[in-house]
């Protein structure tokens, strides 16, 4: 008799330990988020941003978490064909220096990025991470319903003036229903245990913020500088790949000067420059530089803006 009940107690925990295999867990993302403009014309030329490396938080999350996200953000923005993302590692700026109370200081970047032709300046920041899981407590089979929300923020100046063309807070929630048996919810330690879920979950919420980053770069104006000239040819840092054509007639202006807000010493923008001609791209050269020739004007020198005429 002993024995026999030794062994219904076997099958019993068997069979719930099947159970649980078993059970195919069914999940459900939802994205609180608003609105966003179409998508601008693929002939367009292409902006330059640059994406700076994600800010956390929380400072018990690991590193790899942020850069792994900012790595497929960067990745997704370069797959549609519409920007040109680009690490911030050519920036000769020490960013631990320009973070104050949580943030870049954005116009400060951008002032040093626009040096390198971006025209545009990226923040991501995970704001936090939530982890809340309901469960039948009764019973040695437990039918459980977990909810996962990362909470993610993304800010985006021109670089031209440090102006905010883009500042969104999004959270989106996956809920995953399963079965748990015998066990203490509680004692779940799901961000200890599952890290590449959670590496998963940050990743997709910025993804999400792809087509409205996109949509928020309708408000910035393209441009591009120049590099070098050489006789009667000037050199670009903007070309094919930049989506210029050979053709294109571009207008060229002096930087204007800055404008600071008397009281409060804020930098309000920059004032146009002065229009010194146009040019007519002929030819390309390098990864993405292009070779234009004087089509009006004189006076043109490195670093002078560009934009379509």
């Amino acid at each position: 008799m002993k024995k026999l009940f030794c062994l219904a107690i076997v099958f019993c925990v068997t069979a719930c330990a099947t159970l649980d295999r078993s059970a195919n867990p069914t999940t459900r993302r939802e994205i609180k988020d608003v609105n966003y403009e179409a998508r601008k014309d693929d002939s367009a030329p292409r902006k330059r941003m640059m994406v700076l490396p994600f800010l956390d938080a929380g400072d018990k999350r690991p590193q790899e978490l942020r850069d792994q996200a900012r790595a497929a953000f960067i990745a997704d923005l370069n797959r549609t064909g519409e920007v040109i993302a680009l690490d911030s590692r050519e920036l000769k700026v020490d960013l631990a220096k320009m973070v104050e109370n949580g943030q870049y200081k954005l116009p400060e970047v951008a002032k040093a990025a626009q040096a390198l032709g971006v025209n545009t300046v990226l923040e991501g920041k995970i704001i936090d991470i939530r982890i809340k899981r309901k469960a039948d407590n009764v019973g040695v089979v437990r039918h459980l319903t977990t909810a996962f929300e990362v909470v993610a923020q993304v800010r985006v100046v021109t670089g031209r003036a440090g102006r905010e063309v883009f500042n969104t807070v999004k959270t989106v929630t996956v809920e995953e229903q399963g079965v748990r048996v015998a066990e203490r919810v509680e004692t779940d330690k799901f961000l200890a245990n599952n890290p590449d879920m959670i590496t998963v979950l940050v990743k997709d919420a910025f993804l999400d913020f792809t087509p409205q980053v996109l949509a928020s770069l309708d408000k910035v104006t393209w441009e591009g500088r120049i590099a070098a000239i050489n006789g009667d040819r000037i050199y670009l840092n903007v070309g094919r790949v930049s989506g210029l054509q050979v053709g294109d007639l571009l207008k060229v202006t002096e930087d204007g000067d800055d404008v600071y807000d008397p009281e409060s010493g804020g930098h309000i923008g920059r004032v146009p420059g002065r229009l010194k001609g146009t040019l007519e791209v002929i030819s390309y050269f390098g990864n993405d530089g292009s070779i234009a020739v004087i089509h009006s004007g004189s006076g043109f020198r490195e670093n002078d803006r560009i934009e379509l005429y």
